[in-house]
């Protein structure tokens, strides 16, 4: 081809349109021409940049290192990747060229690999779903029991002690928020009783039985004892439970008369029915569990002090689910594996979906995220359950329905709100991409996206 048919416009034309960006500067690190390719894969406008030394533009957020700077220190062809003040996954390569042994120019090459980089993403949110899917099984403690997931330090420490007291008779009081599993440890403490595991376990909320049928319910009854009750008396839990464990739950609820009577239990090992004065030798093991402060009552006289020390022999506290948060995807697979399987469902959980559920408060611990993966499972479209499958999402879009937004543009608002969220819980990006599991390139990326400082 005869070179002499292209003049300067020409070649200005063809580096202009090319897809490219293109960047030259001088020996000294001066920009003196950058194409429109660069500015859009950049975001960096033309004035911002030619006619200014690339020193002027290094800063820590979008341009730490320069492909020009880089290409004058080591003299030669350097490659970098870097994401720009627009957010986009750039690979740019600084090309010195020489004359005399001196460096003239600096040809700079950017291209746009953000659905490369989008694809990797994916990819790695498809295998850390996978990676959750095989270690199901490893987390689930005791087959057929869904909601005993040990993963984390705390809980497993629990339940090593939960193991080795198991085969002894001394009581244990449980400890914890509501909704945190109080009883599975109740009953995992009955199962690994080599001693009692065949005999009955049977828990009863102290709260939910009113004082005067609480006490008939435990201690039983003899005929005539009050109007209404059954020909011939009734046993009691107490008794029902002979050999066994007897699980007491929101024992803090229990009247100071019914305490004084469960005393006698622990240290006679004998009840008295109601109607009667003859002792019943009992053998049952108590387990005891509360979401108060049962030192606190003591103090304020609503709890006795001879009890509660009593109980208190061996104390279990079981820390609430925000402080479990790598068993939330376990749990939450688990349950989703429960409630499929008891509504004919084959429904599956997204990456964003784990993320969303990780961030989440849970008020109501293990309860409350159980009975968010029921809701999901009965109310989605979804074969792979998204973020608007939510219940509190869900309930963003009914409070406040998008007008003329489509499904990506609403998702991308549950992003942008979940990053929100983290910025304000964790601060640093770094700490963001260690909570969601994520490239801090990519949290940097999405947050300059979304403008969330």
């Amino acid at each position: 081809m005869n070179c002499s048919y292209w003049d300067e416009k020409d070649f200005e034309m063809i580096v202009e349109t090319s897809f490219d960006g293109i960047l030259l500067s001088d020996g000294e690190g001066n920009v003196l021409f950058v194409n429109e390719s660069y500015v859009r894969n950049t975001g960096i406008k033309k004035e911002e940049i030619v006619g200014h030394n690339i020193r002027e533009l290094i800063n820590p957020v979008w341009m730490k290192e320069s492909a020009i700077l880089l290409a004058l220190e080591r003299k030669k062809p350097v490659s970098f990747y870097h994401i720009t003040k627009n957010g986009n996954h750039v690979m740019s390569t600084g090309t010195p060229i020489f004359k005399e042994g001196k460096i003239q120019r600096i040809v700079v090459n950017t291209r746009d690999i953000s659905e490369i980089y989008a694809l990797k993403e994916e990819l790695g949110k498809a295998k850390a779903m996978e990676k959750l899917y095989l270690e199901q099984t490893e987390a689930q403690r005791d087959e057929g029991d869904e909601e005993i997931v040990v993963k984390n330090r705390k809980m497993q420490k629990i339940y090593a002690v939960a193991e080795k007291v198991a085969s002894f008779d001394t009581t244990v009081l449980i400890t914890g928020d509501s909704g945190v599993g109080k009883e599975l440890i109740a009953r995992h403490l009955h199962i690994k009783n080599r001693f009692r595991n065949q005999k009955p376990f049977i828990a009863i909320n102290c709260g939910a039985v009113p004082e005067n049928l609480l006490e008939s319910e435990l201690f039983g009854y003899e005929e005539g004892s009050f109007t209404g009750g059954m020909k011939g008396g009734k046993k009691g839990i107490i008794e029902n439970c002979n050999g066994g464990t007897l699980f007491l739950d929101e024992i803090g609820e229990m009247s100071l008369n019914l305490q004084v009577k469960l005393l006698r239990v622990l240290e006679n090992r004998t009840i008295v029915r109601l109607g009667s004065s003859t002792e019943i030798p009992v053998d049952v093991r108590v387990v005891a569990a509360t979401n108060r402060s049962l030192e606190t009552m003591v103090k304020e006289k609503s709890f006795r002090a001879d009890l509660f020390y009593r109980l208190n022999v061996i104390n279990i506290a079981v820390p609430n689910l925000k402080e479990r948060v790598d068993e939330i995807a376990p749990l939450a697979l688990n349950f989703l594996k429960r409630f499929n399987r008891q509504y004919g469902q084959e429904k599956k959980l997204s990456f964003e979906v784990v993320k969303e559920l990780e961030l989440h408060t849970w008020k109501g611990n293990v309860r409350e995220l159980r009975n968010t993966l029921e809701n999901m499972v009965v109310l989605s479209n979804n074969e792979y359950l998204q973020l608007d499958d939510i219940p509190w999402l869900k309930a963003e879009i009914r409070e406040e329905p998008s007008q003329g937004q489509g499904l990506a543009q609403m998702l991308e608002e549950y992003e942008k709100q979940i990053l929100i969220n983290a910025k304000e819980k964790y601060g640093t990006s770094r700490k963001i991409a260690a909570a969601l599991k994520m490239d801090q390139s990519t949290i940097v990326r999405k947050m300059n996206k979304f403008d969330i400082k």
